[in-house]
């Protein structure tokens, strides 16, 4: 019968420990020690070095000993394993009399609430991102369409673009600019503003992934088409039925795939790979890119007819440094959602630190501009940015001091992933975009740089 108890406990995560009158521990179950993490729990150990959570509680414990209450719960104590991950368990003591004890003994049950609490708190961040988000949006004021901040005629063209393509939900565009120029924002705004607030808009950039693998992933494939096909897969074309596919930086797509994604243009129908039935989607396309697509037709790296069945309307997206005075508008906002994000009290930018934004030539445009300021409000230290706390690359003694913090691990800890993100980030932005030359900067390889934008959801 023991032994089924004991399953029992050990496959619902709870345990139990008995103590005496002296409050020693005279019996417990097999998992006992392992759910409350420690590798010392021996018979005869007195309840405060077990749970030493409840020294303090030493009238509470004699209460429930002389059964004046019931029980007492202690919720969510965390222990750290030996590889130190942190796990949680709750804690409830009863009075227990039996005729096997003399007198009043204590009852402890524990239960390993370490998924149920990893859960509670994923559920929390997604609350609190989505509170950003909404900060995010009550903070673009009356000068936006959705998210497109700003208010100088640049931007209101490209607002009025969004505007009458809207009524047009059918019509394949093109978006030209700069990389870091908003072209990923404004192809969402097209399709917020066009589409269905149901409908999907799935995105793929075509230079983070390898053009073995590219024609898979639009098309998708059949179950036995290649080596790896172990199961049929749908495509991004089909993942993107009813709403909109957007294909970033288009000009990278190979000459031996942009015929037949021309043929779906004109058809709307498309084989998956290793199969001969034709499938139909009905779905717009947006495509951006920041090269000259004229120039790669003149120099053959880009089909002349895609060019012209892509490009049936187009907007050019404005540089950051042509904006005027947006600058700081989109830099405040910057300020005002990091701040929320980092939870400091970071509000103001000073006058020097504006005169030094709006005098940068910004190649990385907005891209670059928001890193700019998430570094600013980490390390603001009161609740304004001056103009030091302004590091630009054109700055060298700021480079070599932000190098130095950077590499310096600060009492709290850092973390490495964000580290890695913010150089991938950077070398973007010192080589204007272009990944071949960024991943040259980092000593990596294409592929490598490739896989590392695509596990940070870099663009």
């Amino acid at each position: 019968m023991l032994d089924y108890m004991s399953q029992i406990l050990k496959e619902t995560n709870i345990a139990f420990g008995i103590f005496d009158q002296n409050l020693k521990l005279t019996k417990h179950s097999p998992n006992f020690a392992s759910i409350i993490q420690s590798n010392t729990v021996k018979l005869h150990d007195e309840l405060w070095e077990i749970f030493p959570e409840l020294i303090g509680t030493e009238e509470l414990v004699h209460n429930i000993l002389i059964k004046k209450l019931n029980k007492y719960n202690l919720s969510r104590i965390n222990k750290f394993d030996s590889s130190g991950d942190i796990h949680y368990y709750d804690l409830t003591i009863f009075p227990m009399s039996d005729k096997l004890y003399e007198g009043t003994h204590l009852l402890s049950m524990v239960a390993d609430k370490t998924n149920e609490t990893s859960l509670e708190q994923k559920i929390r961040q997604q609350f609190y991102e989505i509170e950003v988000l909404q900060a995010n949006l009550s903070s673009y004021g009356n000068y936006h369409t959705g998210h497109l901040l700003g208010k100088s005629e640049l931007i209101n063209q490209v607002r009025e673009f969004i505007n009458k393509i809207s009524v047009i939900p059918n019509v394949t565009i093109l978006l030209q600019g700069e990389s870091g120029t908003g072209k990923n924002m404004v192809a969402r705004e097209i399709h917020r503003t066009s589409m269905d607030p149901k409908s999907p808009f799935v995105e793929i950039n075509c230079a983070s992934i390898p053009a073995t693998l590219l024609e898979s992933e639009i098309f998708g494939y059949e179950k036995g088409a290649f080596t790896d096909a172990k199961m049929s897969k749908r495509g991004l074309l089909e993942e993107a039925a009813g709403g909109t596919l957007f294909l970033d930086e288009i000009g990278e797509l190979p000459l031996s795939l942009q015929a037949k994604f021309l043929s779906f243009l004109e058809t709307k129908q498309f084989r998956r790979l290793g199969s001969t039935q034709e499938r139909q989607v009905n779905i717009r396309i947006i495509a951006a890119t920041n090269k000259d697509l004229k120039e790669a037709v003149d120099n053959k790296e880009f089909r002349q007819d895609l060019y012209f069945r892509v490009n049936v309307v187009n907007v050019k997206l404005p540089r950051l440094k042509e904006l005027g005075d947006d600058i700081l508008l989109i830099a405040q906002h910057y300020v005002n959602l990091f701040a929320l994000d980092f939870r400091k009290k970071v509000d103001t930018l000073t006058e020097g630190a504006k005169k030094k934004l709006m005098n940068y030539s910004w190649p990385g445009n907005v891209r670059e501009l928001r890193n700019v300021i998430e570094r600013a409000v980490i390390f603001a230290d009161e609740h304004i940015i001056n103009e030091k706390e302004i590091i630009l690359p054109d700055d060298k003694h700021n480079i070599d001091h932000a190098t130095a913090d950077e590499l310096t691990i600060p009492d709290e800890g850092l973390s490495i992933a964000h580290m890695e993100k913010k150089l991938l980030q950077q070398a973007l932005m010192k080589s204007g975009g272009n990944q071949t030359r960024a991943a040259k900067l980092l000593g990596l390889s294409l592929d490598t740089f490739r896989y590392r934008m695509k596990k940070y959801k870099l663009r």
